[in-house]
């Protein structure tokens, strides 16, 4: 059952997932135990932190992710500053440099390409900066990896998603080749789908990456499948909550949207509403402001002990695709679909206006 204090901090017994698309295997907790949180130095109050956005438009960052790191670092004396690379990998590696020489301690990086980014973590090092890759791989162990459990989120996608659809024609958008949760979240689906891949049940009649993760994209990506598939097509798993509303865009204007099963993640308000209205099957809800309360409290650590990721307390052993092993801090998901809207309205995620926003009273729970 979930509690609705979720579990900040994950310290488990490891799992082996293989990431799809070339990934090596990689080990990650399943499980979310609350752990003591990080300890306040007792230089917290000279400690700056700089957080690098990949592209700040997106909702969660500004609503959720930012004004919990804030928290974490006001509460503990540290001060904060910021800018926006606007989805752009070499606008960020500038953003990053400038951080570094505003004087930040510390950078949060959410990187918009984990590879391109790795030549400003090693300016970081070479400055004596502590680094922190946030909800997304970094692929340098000198780096603290603050994540949710990305393979879990596919698996709990496909899930919903299997459940509503166990044998047909499937379409998969996922989100930007550069982004390795992209690749994690394929191989926790192909922890649910594969056997009825491997059966013939499921047929994957389109599957593609999609630039930025941008709705728009995925919006014509899955109006191409339909065309290609004279729009025979039975569910879509869908990586996120923005794409999942371009190909909900894509299926209304077939006629088919609330017909076909589609996925979805973030806990974005838009997708919330259309899981109550019944055009979105489930949404992976990740609580951000554990994310960010998480990142502030390790940016603060890092301050501490000099950037050393080693020493960041709650930490548990991450091996990466590119069998690198990182000191990594990973925050369970929660699906959320009709049946238990009442937990983000509980949680003070959404209200009700909100989320029943054009929903026929009583047809679901919460509304």
């Amino acid at each position: 059952m979930f509690v609705r204090k979720v579990a900040v901090l994950t310290a488990a017994a490891a799992m082996v997932f293989a990431a799809c698309g070339g990934g090596g295997a990689t080990t990650a907790p399943t499980t979310a135990p609350t752990t003591t949180p990080t300890t306040v130095p007792s230089t917290a109050a000279a400690c700056k932190v700089g957080v690098s956005w990949n592209n700040y438009q997106e909702e969660r960052w500004a609503k959720w992710d930012e004004p919990a790191i804030k928290a974490a670092l006001e509460a503990a004396g540290a001060t904060y500053d910021s800018n926006d690379a606007k989805s752009s990998a070499e606008t960020q590696a500038t953003n990053v440099e400038t951080l570094i020489s505003n004087g930040a301690n510390v950078v949060i990086i959410l990187a918009q390409d984990g590879t391109a980014i790795k030549s400003s973590v090693d300016a970081a090092a070479n400055a004596g900066v502590g680094v922190i890759a946030y909800d997304r791989l970094i692929e340098d162990p000198r780096a603290v990896y603050i994540t949710f459990d990305n393979q879990l989120v596919g698996k709990l996608q496909a899930e919903a998603i299997f459940a509503a659809v166990p044998k047909g024609n499937y379409v998969i958008i996922k989100g930007n080749k550069a982004d390795a949760n992209a690749d994690f979240l394929r191989g926790g689906m192909d922890l649910v789908i594969k056997p009825a891949v491997d059966s013939g049940d499921i047929k994957i009649v389109g599957e593609t990456y999609t630039d930025n993760w941008d709705p728009k994209n995925a919006q014509t990506e899955m109006e191409q499948f339909l065309t290609a598939n004279n729009n025979q097509v039975d569910a879509v798993l869908s990586e996120n909550d923005g794409m999942a509303g371009g190909v909900i865009a894509a299926l209304a204007a077939q006629g088919l949207a609330g017909k076909v099963p589609v996925s979805g993640q973030d806990g974005d308000s838009a997708a919330l509403n259309r899981v109550a209205l019944g055009t979105q099957t489930v949404d992976v809800w990740k609580d951000a402001r554990e994310l960010g309360k998480a990142a502030g409290e390790a940016a603060v650590a890092l301050c501490a002990n000099g950037g050393d990721a080693s020493k960041v307390a709650g930490t548990v052993k991450f091996t990466t695709p590119g069998n690198n092993e990182m000191n990594s801090i990973f925050i369970q998901p929660h699906p959320i679909t009709k049946d238990n809207l009442s937990l983000v309205l509980d949680a003070g995620w959404i209200t009700k206006d909100v989320l029943c926003k054009d929903v026929t009273p009583g047809s679901v729970a919460g509304c």
